[in-house]
């Protein structure tokens, strides 16, 4: 009898999951897959749509286009889940497991920010969107990339807004009447990666773009347009462009599952306390950044798990921690960081510089993805 799998999640993590043990047990996989949206998003896209170099209509990839065998891709919303029993109540049912796959992502905590509710924040796909016509027509003043707490998803993505916002007031005309200031709570852009960092660095300094390290936006006040820091200090603004605080879904955080905000996990196995269930991505504490292709390499690592017990083989080796990220440096420009987090006694990162091959390289990996996972 094939195991029943639910796995909580269409992004990444879920997606990967999915199709590995659908391409490896058929119609035999016995996945059901849940999610309340009705269609995926690369995070990347966000930016792509926030600077109007696509439309969200293009970039969004229908969970109707999603067929695999052995896998019933449900779109519901989930109510509770009881980790203990694997048991998933949704606004349509119950659903009950042998093997329960929590891949969630991170919600935005909005409310915990003062005044953001009042500003711009680019980290969710509405808020992009938004943010095409507020850009189209900000010609004067400053602007503002803060973030407001760590960790948050795709690392290098403030660095690259503030890159491409330049890019863009100088297409228009614009730029020397605006000021560009990015304020983040690492010491240095891309932490595991120094040389990342200085490339990003060279970046805004041939830009005149303000670096402000290691400062998180603790509030901001709409009518004074001032953004307070964590050390009290204060930033004007005329544009905020804010990447809220995350944490965990609601709905992870009332099962009892989550620690600090995220549900904890063996780092290898990515195994939660609760017998038969897991955590991968943006939901979990691995110890990796909160990003697509780090919860990727966790679910290869869960649906190897899943196969070997299916199989009765010996478990499978541990989560490497490993990834890269594809970096945006203006200009066109596309760079690679090569991250190891589990690899030696702390994290390390290793920079490709910006070609024209890595332009093409991370076309290739949205285009095969969508492939993989949607057809076509």
């Amino acid at each position: 009898m094939p195991l029943r799998t639910l796995v909580l999640g269409a992004g990444f993590g879920g997606l990967e999951l999915a199709t590995i043990l659908s391409e490896a047990l058929g119609h035999d996989a016995g996945v059901t897959m849940i999610d309340r949206g009705d269609a995926f998003v690369f995070g990347y896209s966000k930016l792509d749509v926030m600077f109007g170099r696509t439309t969200l209509a293009d970039v969004r990839l229908p969970y109707a286009r999603f067929a695999k065998p052995g896998v019933t891709l449900l779109r519901e919303t989930i109510m509770a889940i009881d980790p203990e029993a694997r048991r998933v109540t949704t606004d349509a049912g119950v659903h009950e497991a042998d093997v329960l796959v929590v891949a969630l992502g991170a919600d935005y905590d909005i409310a915990a920010t003062p005044g953001l509710e009042h500003e711009h924040e680019f980290y969710s796909v509405v808020g992009a969107d938004r943010l095409r016509d507020v850009l189209a027509a900000f010609s004067r003043g400053r602007a503002i990339v803060g973030v407001c707490d760590a960790p948050f998803k795709c690392p290098p993505a403030p660095s690259e807004a503030a890159l491409l916002l330049h890019d863009r007031l100088t297409e228009r005309g614009v730029r020397d009447d605006c000021e560009i200031s990015l304020v983040m709570p690492f010491s240095t852009p891309v932490p595991p990666s120094p040389d990342t960092s200085a490339a990003l660095l060279e970046a805004f300094e041939e830009r005149g773009i303000e670096f402000v390290p290691g400062r998180r936006v603790r509030s901001l006040d709409p009518e004074r347009t001032v953004v307070t820091l964590d050390d009290g200090s204060e930033l004007a603004y005329d544009l905020f462009l804010g990447v809220p605080k995350h944490r965990a879904p609601d709905v992870v955080l009332a099962s009892g599952m989550a620690e600090d905000g995220y549900v904890p996990v063996d780092p290898r196995t990515l195994e939660t306390r609760f017998p038969g269930v897991y955590a991968v991505g943006d939901v979990a504490t691995i110890g990796v950044p909160k990003a697509g292709v780090f919860a990727e390499g966790a679910a290869r690592v869960v649906a190897a798990a899943l196969l070997a017990r299916v199989r009765g083989d010996e478990p499978p080796a541990g989560y490497d921690g490993r990834g890269a990220c594809y970096v945006e440096l203006g200009a066109g420009r596309v760079g690679r960081v090569d991250v190891d987090f589990f690899g030696g006694p702390k994290p390390t990162g290793t920079f490709q510089e910006p070609s024209s091959a890595l332009v093409a390289e991370k076309k290739h990996f949205g285009a095969s993805r969508r492939a993989r996972w949607f057809g076509g």
